[in-house]
């Protein structure tokens, strides 16, 4: 997982790997690997939420600003 995946490529593939860890027909090592790449989606994931926010918060505030000038 080299290249940072889009935040619904990354959801998508959380799901996978909760749905594989629940099976519990994995072996142990492949279980901590996908745990591992699971815990780099959700920072991942986080990172580019907390971005979003920061973006729609600039917007709104640029809107805002924009609108009390008219």
């Amino acid at each position: 997982m080299e290249e940072k995946l889009a935040f619904r490529a990354s959801m998508t593939r959380l799901e996978e790997i909760v749905s594989l860890l629940e099976k519990n027909d994995i072996e142990l090592e492949e279980a901590i690997a996908l745990f591992e790449e699971g815990l780099k989606l959700v920072n991942s994931c986080n990172t580019q939420l907390q971005g979003f926010e920061s973006r729609v918060n600039e917007l709104i505030q640029t809107y805002q600003k924009g609108n009390g000038d008219e």
